[in-house]
């Protein structure tokens, strides 16, 4: 009895260990200014775009994290990935600024608000697609100087490619931190805009595709383009 409980629990944790969180910005514990997804035990990835989930994929919506994270206008964040980015896939964020008379532990992202401000592009070889950020436990990005100062919601978003030939067969893997911006010269409105969920379809081509059998097309990454100042 003993001997097959322990290979039930070796088979469950082989199961787990494909999938990843992303708990907590660099120098901040688990959960702290991140709010603790739905994910936060199993790993599990959202895979119906038109869910609520596919905003912030939180394990209790609308419940607030603890902390904001204060970071720089033309400065780093670092999201940390538990325990990595186990499959291949494309990398995006987002952000999305706090109404006026809202905080970010208040604001629940809801509407129009977003904006891109990163998306990776794999290298193709042989007709598959390769990623950068696969197998990566850390990853940073650049907050735009032009932003206003301010909170703002930062969304990281990693959609694993592997399963995807048919439509639903996406994984994303998403987290919300609550950041407070300063320094920056609020010289740009950040644009295009859009709602989670409504800015993918499930048939978009970056997210319905064979990345092992590409025909030799450039990848074409769900969503609006990059906003840069």
């Amino acid at each position: 009895m003993k001997t097959f409980l322990s290979l039930a629990l070796l088979a469950s944790a082989a199961q787990a260990a494909p999938h990843y969180t992303f708990p907590n910005l660099e120098g901040t514990s688990a959960w702290s200014s991140v709010r603790q997804t739905a994910n936060f035990q199993s790993n599990g990835p959202v895979t119906d775009v038109n869910s609520q989930q596919i905003r912030c994929y939180e394990r209790v919506p609308g419940a607030a994290a603890p902390d904001t994270t204060d970071v720089k206008a033309g400065g780093q964040i670092t999201w940390v990935a538990a325990p990595n980015i186990y499959h291949p896939g494309a990398l995006s964020a987002y952000m999305a600024k706090v109404p006026e008379g809202q905080t970010a532990a208040d604001f629940d992202g809801a509407g129009q608000v977003w904006f891109k401000v990163f998306q990776d592009m794999p290298t193709a070889s042989g007709g598959q697609y390769e990623w950068p950020s696969n197998g990566k436990s850390q990853i940073s990005f650049t907050i735009p100087q032009c932003l206003a100062d301010g909170e703002y919601l930062f969304r990281i978003e990693h959609v694993a490619l592997h399963s995807a030939s048919s439509a639903g067969g996406a994984q994303f893997y998403i987290s919300c931190a609550q950041v407070r911006v300063s320094g920056g010269s609020g010289s740009a409105s950040p644009a295009p805009l859009v709602s989670f969920p409504g800015a993918y379809k499930a048939t978009d081509p970056g997210i319905m595709i064979n990345i092992y059998n590409n025909g030799g097309k450039t990848y074409q990454p769900a969503g609006p383009a990059v906003f840069s100042c």
